[in-house]
């Protein structure tokens, strides 16, 4: 499978050099004429970026979701998916908090001495 950038610059190229129409060379490389006149317009995420690694940075427990809520509420149009992208591309994650430490070792019972007179504890109270 040959994604549509590449057919673009076959068809380029297949008009360069070998001087064909370009409807000649879309049907040799097997691709619709609109695909090879596509042009993107997706807008630039420097800007985008730049904000999103810096409400990340201030507020370091919240994850992609809750950082697309904030950008929405600053005006930002973008949906959560392209969000979700460019937080995975700046390599931003939610800090993981540390484990409590735990006890080492098993727990004994503490064992009372059994001896005339001793008094018991007992769970009920008199």
């Amino acid at each position: 499978m040959v994604g549509p950038a590449v057919k673009r610059e076959t068809v380029a190229h297949l008009r360069a050099v070998m001087g064909l129409s370009e409807r000649r060379a879309c049907c040799i490389v097997a691709v619709d004429r609109t695909t090879v006149r596509y042009v993107a317009k997706r807008q630039a995420d420097a800007t985008l970026r730049e904000k999103l690694r810096e409400l990340a940075n201030a507020r370091r427990r919240f994850g992609y979701r809750r950082l697309f809520v904030l950008l929405r509420q600053e005006g930002e149009r973008s949906g959560k998916n392209r969000i979700y992208r460019l937080y995975r591309g700046e390599g931003l994650t939610v800090r993981k908090r540390r484990a409590r430490r735990r006890a080492v070792g098993t727990r004994a019972t503490i064992l009372a001495e059994a001896k005339p007179n001793a008094r018991w504890v007992s769970g009920l109270r008199a």
